[in-house]
């Protein structure tokens, strides 16, 4: 395959597409987030792979604010069992500040997505109880082997942040591409404090996110739901002239 931007022009099908478009299209499209993991290791060399590529996201000035603790095997365990127990019994307290509310289009998408995991996993409408610990398997990290949590420098607040966003993004791609299952979950990043004292991180690093990957559970229900997306008309306004 000749890489776009090599000099070369690209690989093109019958229909037109580079094949480098068409693979890159499947990547993005069969992309979802796993709720459910085998225990079942991914070999170091893959994770190098997914470190390594990753780390080819843009950011602000090439900052490249990311910092990344990830952890495996005996690793993921205790911080497992030390998250859900501490998330069960404190109320969360994020570096960044939730939004104030959702609202409109925001909250039926929201409440969409709510509704098909709730329905995937058997919680009824209305059950408070059932949806409160469905919400805590987040903190079990949907029983995955391995999670990164990715934290910013604070000094660079919601800029390093939104860096962190797209080298997330590169990351579950890559994953993607490799036949490597993803979650990334705003919940590992409700108790801060928590992860900075158990991680060893220092007061600087603000909690972004987590990534919990490995292999998926093809035949759990709860990864058999997809959420929608929006059509365009409803996201991009095209000025031309």
């Amino acid at each position: 395959m000749t890489l776009s931007g090599s000099g070369s022009a690209p690989v093109r099908s019958s229909s037109g597409l580079s094949e480098e478009y068409q693979a890159l299209e499947r990547v993005i499209t069969e992309r979802h987030t796993c709720r459910k993991f085998l225990r079942i290791p991914v070999p170091s060399p893959l994770i190098e792979q997914i470190l390594e590529v990753s780390q080819r996201a843009p950011s602000w000035c090439n900052s490249q604010p990311w910092q990344v603790v990830l952890t495996s095997g005996a690793a993921t365990d205790r911080f497992r069992d030390a998250y859900f127990e501490h998330a069960s019994r404190t109320p969360i307290a994020p570096d960044l500040a939730f939004p104030k509310e959702y609202k409109g289009r925001y909250l039926e998408r929201r409440r969409e997505t709510g509704w098909l995991l709730y329905d995937s996993v058997g919680v009824k409408r209305g059950d408070r109880e059932g949806s409160r610990l469905q919400g805590l398997e987040n903190y079990r990290f949907f029983e995955a082997p391995h999670v990164a949590i990715v934290t910013t420098d604070r000094a660079l607040g919601i800029y390093g942040a939104i860096d962190c966003g797209v080298y997330a993004a590169h990351f579950v791609l890559v994953a993607q591409s490799l036949g490597i299952a993803t979650a990334v979950q705003a919940a590992l990043a409700t108790h801060p404090d928590f992860v900075r004292r158990h991680l060893g991180l220092s007061d600087d690093r603000m909690v972004v996110c987590g990534i919990s990957f490995g292999y998926a559970d093809v035949d759990h229900l709860v990864n058999e739901f997809r959420t929608t997306r929006a059509p365009l008309v409803e996201i991009v306004t095209h000025l031309t002239g």
